[in-house]
C-alpha cells in the first residue's frame, strides 16, 4: 500500500514573529523555517506503517516556493521514500492546496493519505477535510490512534465527550493530532541518504490548477501587549474586582 503525506513549510515554532513595519504581513526575511509540527506527526505514521509492513512505499508531497523542498528532504531523511513538488511563489490558500492534492491522490492512486490536521501558520484545519471532499474519500480527522487491516482503517479521533472510533474503507484520508505519536529525529546519514532520494517538481499548471488567492490581507498587528495578573486574598475580594473593576459580574 502506497502512503501519500502531505507537508508544509512554516516558520518555526520557536521564533518569535515579527510584523513588517508597514504591517502588510509577517516578516520573513532571515528567518528560520521547519516543517509545520503537526506534519511531522504525519510522516512519522506513515513511516511506522512501512515499519510494520502495512506500507510499501511513503511518498512525501508539498506545495509551495522551491525553498520547500528543504522540508521534503527532511520527510525524506525521516523515512519517506520519494517526493514530488508542486512548485510556487504564491501564497497557497486551504482549497488551492486541496485541489492540487486531490490532482496529486488521483496521480498517485494511494492506499491512505494522511495530513496534519493544521499548519501553525494559518490554523485553518481545512485542507484534509477539502481533501477528502474533492477527492471523494472517506475521511478521519483529529487522530489519536490509527489501525489499518484487511482493506479497512480504524480512527481513533478526540472529540469534546471523549474518544470516538470511525471505520473506515481504504482509500481514505486521515489528519493527525498531537497524541498520534512522538515524531523521531533524522540521523546524519540518513540525512546525507536522503539528498539522493527522487524528488519531481511540478507546477499548479501540470495538473491544471490555478493558484488565485480568494483572500486579500489588510493588515497584521502583533498581539496587544497583556496586563500581568495579580493575586487576592479571599472569594470576596475576588468578586469584588470582577464586579468593580473587570466589569465581568
Amino acid at each position: 500500500m502506497k502512503v501519500l503525506v502531505a507537508v508544509k513549510r512554516v516558520i518555526d515554532y520557536n521564533v518569535k514573529i515579527r510584523v513588517k513595519p508597514d504591517h502588510s504581513d509577517v516578516d520573513l526575511i532571515n528567518v528560520k523555517m521547519a516543517m509545520n509540527p503537526f506534519c511531522e506527526i504525519a510522516v512519522e505514521e506513515a513511516v511506522r506503517l512501512k515499519e510494520k509492513g502495512v506500507a510499501t512505499e511513503v511518498v512525501a508531497v508539498t506545495i509551495g516556493p522551491k525553498a520547500a523542498q528543504e522540508q521534503l528532504r527532511t520527510a525524506l531523511a525521516l523515512g519517506a521514500d520519494r517526493a514530488v513538488h508542486v512548485e510556487t511563489e504564491e501564497r497557497v490558500e486551504s482549497l488551492a492546496a486541496a485541489k492540487l492534492l486531490a490532482k496529486v491522490v488521483e496521480e498517485e492512486q494511494p492506499g491512505l493519505v494522511i495530513l496534519g490536521k493544521q499548519a501553525i501558520d494559518t490554523d485553518n484545519n481545512q485542507t484534509g477535510q477539502m481533501l477528502a471532499a474533492l477527492a471523494g474519500l472517506p475521511q478521519g480527522t483529529f487522530a489519536s490512534e490509527v489501525k489499518v487491516d484487511d482493506g479497512k482503517v480504524q480512527v481513533t479521533r478526540e472529540v469534546d465527550g471523549g474518544l470516538q472510533t470511525v471505520e473506515l474503507t481504504l482509500p481514505a484520508v486521515i489528519t493527525t493530532d498531537l497524541r498520534l505519536n512522538e515524531p523521531r529525529y533524522a540521523k546524519l546519514p540518513d540525512i546525507m541518504k536522503a539528498k539522493k532520494k527522487p524528488l519531481d517538481v511540478k507546477s499548479p499548471a501540470d495538473y491544471g490548477v490555478e493558484v488565485v488567492s480568494k483572500l486579500t490581507l489588510l493588515k497584521v498587528e502583533s498581539p496587544a501587549e497583556r496586563k500581568g495578573g495579580i493575586k487576592v486574598g479571599s472569594v470576596d475580594e475576588l468578586v469584588d474586582k470582577l464586579k468593580n473593576e473587570a466589569k465581568v459580574l
